[in-house]
């Protein structure tokens, strides 16, 4: 796969929206932006060679990069087309393509997974929301612009849910936080990224100093991340929704559901406490609590100075 680093969208990241003329693409294409991101384009076949929303619209994602340069794609596209559009966008050579859709036919994930693999090309999702790097750019369906939600800072989000990972960010900057970039990893049971790889790029992120996980049932995805994170150096703060869900049923998300012992609310929270993680019992106590571990982190490394506390909100 691509160097993780490739996962946090940039400001000069030049993207191009896969269905920028329909009702969602459209929509979300100008909020885009309207927040700065810099999209150089749009793919229609049916519509190729006219101008939309000030940039013109290709046949495909192949026709695009022989025109302009493209880091990254995002997909406004149904699920029985999407494989069709992904492998457009990968034979492109795009950096990163978020997958927003849901509902893909399995083994149509699967094929255009193994062809990004081969490629180099990083993918987020299918099922996601999005990313956003606050203050810089957005891809995807996240309320970026909302500065009660999304505000710069250095505290990095990963979460598998949208609407979670939204709250996540809210809690954060009632607090009096911000984020350093925040990831949206999808619902799906097949992911491009995985949760450790999203982790290890925090790690790696100069600009991040602490984590929010934010996680469900079902998978293993938060046990599997678990021995990754009591090797961080930075505190990581993790909320695991669905606490109260009957065993074995499905809850919102295609991965959200429960087998045997792996997968439940105590056994991710158990695995996520015993690598250092501080488990919320709910979102609300996020911004406490993630005052508390920075605090600490600062307190155990003074002389580093990488960690500021804003003095208002």
């Amino acid at each position: 796969m691509s160097d993780l680093a490739g996962m946090i969208v940039r400001a000069p990241d030049r993207m191009l929206v896969q269905g920028i003329t329909g009702r969602q693409g459209s929509f979300w294409a100008e909020r885009m932006q309207e927040y700065g991101a810099k999209v150089v384009g749009g793919v229609n076949p049916k519509r190729a060679g006219e101008e939309f929303l000030g940039v013109p619209v290709y046949e495909s994602a192949v026709a695009a990069a022989k025109e302009t340069e493209i880091d990254v794609a995002v997909m406004f596209i149904p699920p029985m087309a999407a494989k069709a559009a992904a492998l457009d966008a990968i034979e492109a050579g795009v950096r990163l393509l978020v997958v927003l859709t849901e509902h893909i036919p399995t083994q149509d994930v699967m094929y255009f997974m193994a062809a990004a693999k081969d490629s180099g090309t990083r993918i987020m999702g299918p099922n996601t929301a999005g990313l956003v790097t606050p203050g810089e750019t957005f891809v995807g369906i996240m309320p970026a612009w909302e500065e009660d939600i999304c505000r710069p800072g250095r505290v990095g989000v990963v979460s598998r849910s949208g609407s979670l990972g939204t709250l996540a960010c809210l809690n954060l900057v009632q607090a009096g936080l911000g984020q350093s970039t925040v990831l949206g990893l999808g619902g799906d049971p097949i992911l491009g990224t995985t949760t450790i790889e999203a982790l290890q790029a925090l790690e790696q992120d100069p600009g991040t100093d602490a984590v929010v996980l934010v996680g469900e049932i079902g998978g293993t995805a938060e046990e599997d991340a678990a021995e990754f994170i009591a090797a961080m150096s930075k505190p990581v703060v993790a909320f695991i929704a669905g606490g109260a869900s009957p065993a074995g049923r499905k809850m919102g998300h295609a991965g959200a559901i429960v087998t045997g012992d792996k997968g439940t609310y105590r056994s991710k929270r158990n695995a996520l406490e015993k690598a250092g993680a501080a488990v919320l019992d709910m979102p609300s106590q996020l911004g406490e609590t993630m005052h508390k571990v920075m605090a600490s982190r600062a307190a155990a490394v003074p002389q580093s100075g990488a960690i500021e506390f804003p003095t208002d909100h």
